[in-house]
């Protein structure tokens, strides 16, 4: 609503009131293109560039110009001028004129500023003041023929409370209040959340752009800032979290005010779209009634803004210093602090040299505008008031400019993008300063080559510094995966030849078979993430494969010695048992429909049995012949230790077995292919390559390795006989020997009559030493042959039997000695 009484003059002062979210400055800039020429002031150089580049979409470069302390971009015939309220161009005349945030009035830094610009700035035909409604009662008793016009916030602004910073909720903002902590919760946000974009006041446009490109695209969907988010920028925030409640206003910390709160809080929401507020971290819940405040948008009004006399006296240096300090004469005006340029020049004049040169006129302009010098790097008072004095000693000496010798080895020392983000920082700062000096117009030699290379320096460490900023503080990966996830949108998956898996262009891991391995996020958040896309994304990928595999033939699949079974080359499922005849395996992975998983794992064990069939012929034959009773008496014995063993045995264990066999025993052993040699009892069948593999497969499980060729030493821990089997070798003393080179040795040494020749050890690959421990750890006593029934058995007189028969003999009657026939004497 307005309270214009009617019938005022066509030269119109206006100022539209309210809370943030009512399109004021949206109005303003319409209201401005409306005219044939206008000029907006902002506070911020972020809000000038974001307001210069909607001009130029809707009118063109050529009929807008941006004048900020370091950037100055002006065409040949500019319409409208978008500017900061400091570097507004007030001698050229515009039908409207604008200045944003007019509540500033009350700053103590900068409120003389735009208490001049509310006083004196005008437009011919229009002039329209934008800020908070506190300052309504004040401006009408500054302006009498001031219309006001209050705008009602265009959405609802509630509070939430204090959340943690990993429970807000998205599309949030949190605020705070230093550098140091905007990157720590933002580092804890790329943890937690997967992360965030930064926005500070001390960015360039360019970086603070592109940062909160990345928020509004929606490539994340936290923003942590300081409170230079509440002056103006538009940005799609649902919720404002403070994680602090004082700043530094640059004399000291202090508690933020009402009004300022509410300002930063009523970013939340867009157009009609409700917001809320509430603190995190460390920040304590806000009291009811300053809630309540900030809600309704009731706060005390402004009893008076900050003035300084802007008609300074340069005719002698105590002039200057008198008049910067001349009181106001009008009630709600109150004389400002002492600003930073004032203290510069007040800290020059303590320099004999700068009072000897300032005498003229002239020269105390040039002293001044060098104290206005702003301070972008945050240095000491020293160091800028030394660096304002060089300034004004180069304005003031022969050339009355500074020079290219001047500028290019400041320009060249920060000519650099190296360097971690509060390096890259420092230098844009300095590069800022540099932009200013450059954007003077009387102030240095080429102006305008210098002002393009600082801005071009500008725009490059901008892009590297928005580049480190996004790899430190956002992980891009995991947040478009949780983006695509979040909306339920189509995720786009390929598996690429090499079995890497891509979600929206996002690598999330590798499929091979049906296996898929999930790349590794760097972080909980990360796995979490990439695991979720990937259920989503490869889940109908591997049902189908399992579908494959259970339909497969037996060409598709092989098995190696390591227990692995493998599908078209790719690992498919692991031999978890020892019985090759009734196998079991565990299929690898753990994706895909449990019914599809169910047949695939038991395509692979029907493939196993059918190989090991088809391997281990003879040894299934024996088994079959043992478990169907078709093998009976001794032979029998002797197959099942050969079954229990997988295939060899030591003869010894079998010796009595086997010198008890009838000659119709021994051909049955014969026709089931089982060979006795001198040592061992073994399955020739079972040592073949292709038997081995799948034995050995079935043996996994044990650490036991026998070499491929010659003798293996003996782990501490002995083999089991099926993992010897496996490897065709059996024990002899502390090695494992290959049974048919044993049997070979066996046989070169009865050819020579007990010793191995040098050339049968080299064919053997054994050392004499070797065979004699072998042939130590063979030495046997031959089983005789049982004696035939019906002949007593006679014990060997050395054994305790013997002793035993003694002992236990009936015993025999007393022989009756015949008496010695006499014989007649000879007579």
């Amino acid at each position: 609503m307005s309270d214009r009484p009617t019938g005022l003059a066509p030269s119109r002062v206006v100022a539209v009131l309210g809370p943030t979210n009512t399109g004021k400055t949206h109005l303003a800039v319409e209201r401005m293109l409306g005219h044939a020429s206008g000029m907006i002031g902002l506070p911020l150089r972020l809000l000038a560039r974001e307001i210069y580049e909607r001009i130029v979409k809707q009118r063109g470069a050529n009929a807008v110009a941006l004048i900020t302390g370091e950037e100055k971009i002006i065409p040949a015939r500019p319409h409208f001028w978008v500017c900061t309220v400091e570097a507004m161009p007030l001698e050229r005349e515009v039908e409207f004129l604008a200045i944003d945030e007019i509540q500033l009035a009350a700053d103590p830094e900068r409120g003389h500023v735009f208490t001049e610009r509310l006083l004196h700035a005008r437009g011919r035909f229009e002039t329209m003041f934008l800020g908070a409604s506190t300052m309504a009662p004040l401006m009408r008793r500054l302006i009498p023929d001031l219309e006001i016009v209050t705008r009602e916030r265009l959405s609802n602004l509630t509070y939430a409370g204090s959340k943690k910073l990993t429970r807000l909720p998205r599309r949030s903002a949190i605020v705070a209040f230093s550098t140091e902590q905007v990157y720590a919760i933002a580092e804890l946000i790329r943890r937690q959340r997967g992360g965030a974009a930064v926005v500070m006041g001390s960015l360039s446009p360019r970086t603070r752009n592109a940062q909160v490109g990345l928020f509004q695209s929606g490539e994340v969907d936290f923003l942590v800032a300081t409170d230079a988010i509440g002056m103006g920028l538009n940005m799609d925030v649902d919720h404002v979290a403070f994680a602090g409640m004082r700043k530094f206003d640059g004399r000291r910390t202090r508690w933020l005010h009402a009004h300022e709160i509410a300002q930063i809080a009523g970013r939340a929401g867009r157009h009609i779209r409700d917001g809320t507020f509430g603190v995190t971290g460390e920040a304590e819940e806000l009291d009811e009634d300053l809630v309540e405040q900030v809600v309704e948008h009731r706060f005390d009004p402004i009893q008076a803004i900050e003035w300084r006399n802007a008609r300074l006296d340069f005719d002698t240096l105590p002039d200057l210093l008198r008049s910067l300090v001349q009181p106001p004469n009008v009630s709600g005006l109150k004389l400002t602090g002492q600003a930073l340029d004032e203290t510069l020049l007040r800290r020059a004049l303590q320099d004999d040299e700068v009072k000897r040169i300032g005498r003229s006129r002239g020269t105390i302009m040039r002293l001044w505008e060098a104290c206005q010098l702003p301070d972008f790097q945050k240095t000491t008072l020293d160091e800028h008031a030394r660096l304002s004095r060089d300034v004004f000693h180069a304005l003031t000496g022969k050339r009355g400019r500074l020079t290219d010798d001047w500028f290019a080895p400041r320009l060249a020392e920060v000519d650099r993008d190296d360097g971690q983000i509060d390096q890259l920082s420092a230098r844009l700062a300095g590069v800022r300063t540099l932009s200013y000096i450059a954007n003077r117009p009387d102030w240095l030699d080429g102006m305008k080559g210098w002002r393009e290379r600082t801005r071009a320096l500008e725009d490059r460490l901008s892009d590297v510094l928005h580049e480190r900023l996004t790899a430190r503080f956002v992980d891009r990966k995991t947040t478009a995966l949780m983006r695509s996830l979040h909306d339920h949108a189509q995720t786009m998956a390929e598996v690429a030849d090499d079995g890497v898996v891509t979600v929206d262009g996002e690598a999330v891991g590798h499929l091979d078979g049906v296996r898929f391995a999930i790349a590794s996020g760097g972080s909980a958040l990360a796995d979490r993430t990439l695991k979720t896309a990937a259920l989503r994304a490869v889940g109908p990928e591997i049902a189908r494969r399992l579908g494959a595999l259970a339909g497969d033939g037996d060409d598709a699949f092989s098995v190696t010695p390591e227990g692995d079974v493998l599908w078209s080359g790719a690992l498919a499922a692991k031999i978890i048992n020892t019985e090759p005849f009734s196998p079991r395996v565990r299929l690898m992975g753990d994706l895909g429909p449990q019914a599809a998983r169910d047949r695939a794992q038991r395509r692979i064990e029907a493939w196993l049995a059918s190989e090991a069939g088809r391997a281990l012929r003879d040894l299934r034959r024996l088994k079959q012949a043992v478990e169907s009773g078709a093998l009976k008496g001794l032979p029998r014995g002797i197959a099942f230790r050969l079954l229990e063993a997988g295939g060899v045995i030591d003869r010894r264990d079998v010796e009595r077995d086997l010198a008890a066999l009838s000659q119709v025993e021994r051909r049955t052993i014969k026709a089931f292919a089982i060979r006795v040699g001198t040592h061992s009892v073994w399955l020739p069948g079972a040592l073949k390559p292709r038997s081995r593999i799948l034995s050995q497969a079935f043996a996994a499980a044990e650490p036991f390795r026998a070499r491929p060729e010659g003798l293996t030493l003996l782990p501490g821990a002995a083999p089991s006989p099926r993992a010897l089997s496996a490897f065709g070798v059996r024990t002899a003393g502390r090695w494992a020997v290959p049974v048919e080179d044993l049997e070979r040795a066996s046989d070169l040494r009865r050819e020579t009559k007990g010793n191995l020749s040098d050339e049968a050890l080299k064919s053997l690959g054994w050392t004499i030493g070797d065979a004699k421990a072998i042939w130590t750890a063979l030495k046997t006593v031959r089983a005789r042959m049982p004696d035939r029934e019906g002949k007593p058995v006679v014990a060997r007189p050395d054994s305790p039997f013997a002793k035993l028969a003694e002992l236990t003999a009936p015993a025999q009657p007393a022989r009756r000695k015949r008496p010695r026939r006499k014989t007649a004497a000879a007579s």
